[in-house]
């Protein structure tokens, strides 16, 4: 038997024309003007194609991770990382790098994103390396951002004008839910504060919190973690006690818990034991220096004692897999290793989620495995999208005919700018329902088969995965300041 929404849905596009249909749907999930495809591009399309995107650009999208800042600290311009508060913060992450790897001198990109540079001439920094970098998924996130909320074809001489204005006229109190959930078409997004290992956000229930655990065991970070606990740490039994204190006061509130270990080290976390943890917590206790060797091994032991502590308190694990962000520092060898360490992590704690984040890029035929033969590994593509659009399309579509459906998030955007999250989660659609088209036109699905599982993939996973029913009950009752 069909469901009853599809039914619904092909009655609806015979009634009214394919075209007609997807503007009837997005209007209905984004209460206005519907982003990312347009009529004409869509007019040459199949009708499995048209369908499909039509589905695919109407349903919620829920987002499992981003860095974004506050926005009263956007609209105070009071972070750290808002270097110049004008157009160019668009340009802050992700794509920063790829403008000095196209050759943008260093001068240069101090220049860019100075607030002593007016923000008209910022265009003429940016210009002679725009042409290189603007095709790249980084580049494309920024540039749609731009169109839908500035109203531009582009991002050129002839628009700066118009785009400078438009920054300022989109940053304005209320612009957080304006871009994610009537934009986007975010249902809710999971936000790994950098400043902090849990932030009680002044949007509890749109900005969804992890905690951070990396500085639970890397280091570890003794005074960022103890001095709100309240616990003068002396012994290991003492630290436990600061990893148990985050884990059952911002717990209940939290939807997982995160590293991004992975950027110092590979994922290889042995399970050690507290006798030869101990000694080596003391020497730092007492600030003597450690051997590499010792570092690893109070990292494992510490990394298992958070796991477990996440694990009881019914939290994923969410772990950064694969490219590293910036520029001219990426060891290929360690990455490479990703996913075997991630095959072990699973083996050795059968009752822990983990959930591998970024498709383990460029490796993700190996992670797909790790996901395919291991209850407890789940698969995360944010980032993924703007990483390598085509590797993220070819990706899921690999995955849907490998691995079970209920175990991927499509969707983080991961970005400190809320802007740029319209333009990734506009290219992620497009990716999906592309995924999803090549796999019914290629004989591997089925269209109504398609149209149920762009609603679990976009979102019913993600409520599943992290308690969301539950989360969103917690979240909505807590008075944290706004």
């Amino acid at each position: 038997m069909k469901k009853k929404n599809s039914i619904s849905r092909r009655t609806t596009l015979k009634g009214i024309g394919t075209i007609g249909a997807m503007a009837f749907f997005a209007n209905r999930a984004y209460g206005g003007q519907f982003t990312g495809i347009s009529g004409k591009e869509m007019e040459s399309q199949s009708d499995i194609r048209k369908t499909i995107f039509a589905k695919v650009f109407s349903t919620p999208l829920i987002d499992t991770h981003e860095h974004l800042i506050e926005e009263r600290d956007r609209l105070n311009a009071s972070n750290s990382r808002i270097q110049s508060n004008d157009w160019s913060f668009l340009l802050s992450h992700y794509i920063d790098s790829d403008m000095l790897t196209c050759g943008m001198p260093y001068a240069e990109y101090d220049r860019f994103f100075s607030p002593d540079v007016a923000s008209l001439d910022k265009w003429k920094v940016l210009a002679p390396y725009w042409s290189a970098v603007r095709n790249t998924g980084y580049g494309m996130a920024v540039e749609i951002a731009m169109q839908q909320l500035y109203d531009v074809p582009e991002l050129s001489g002839q628009t700066i004008e118009k785009v400078v204005s438009g920054y300022e006229k989109v940053c304005r109190k209320g612009f957080y839910e304006e871009i994610l959930c009537k934009k986007a078409g975010i249902e809710s997004c999971q936000v790994n504060a950098l400043e902090q290992p849990f932030r009680k956000t002044a949007m509890p229930t749109l900005l969804m919190q992890d905690i951070s655990i990396v500085g639970m065991f890397a280091g570890p970070n003794i005074e960022e973690y103890a001095k709100p606990a309240g616990i003068d740490v002396k012994t290991l039994a003492d630290w436990y006690r600061v990893i148990d204190w985050w884990i059952e006061t911002y717990g209940p509130y939290a939807v997982a818990v995160k590293s991004q270990n992975a950027y110092g080290r590979d994922i290889d976390y042995e399970d050690v034991p507290v006798e030869q943890a101990e000694p080596v917590f003391k020497k730092i206790i007492s600030g003597e220096a450690l051997t590499s060797q010792e570092r690893k091994l109070l990292e494992d032991h510490l990394f298992w004692y958070s796991v477990k502590a996440a694990t009881k308190a019914n939290l994923p694990v969410k772990l950064h897999t694969g490219y590293y962000a910036g520029q001219n520092g990426m060891p290929l060898s360690r990455l490479i290793n990703n996913p075997d360490s991630a095959a072990r992590l699973c083996r050795t704690a059968g009752d822990a989620r983990f959930v591998f984040m970024h498709i383990c890029y460029p490796y993700y035929e190996e992670i797909l495995s790790v996901a395919k033969h291991y209850t407890n590994a789940y698969i995360d593509m944010c980032w993924s999208w703007i990483i390598n659009p085509i590797a993220a399309k070819d990706f899921l579509k690999k995955y849907l005919v490998t691995a079970p459906a209920n175990k991927i998030l499509t969707f983080g955007g991961d970005y400190i700018p809320v802007e740029p999250v319209l333009g990734h989660a506009i290219v992620a659609r497009r990716g999906i329902a592309l995924a999803l088209s090549e796999l019914v036109e290629e004989g591997w699905l089925s269209l109504d088969r398609a149209d149920e599982l762009a609603d679990m993939i976009m979102h019913d996973n993600a409520r599943k995965i992290f308690n969301l029913p539950e989360k969103n009950k917690k979240l909505g009752a807590v008075s944290w300041p706004s």
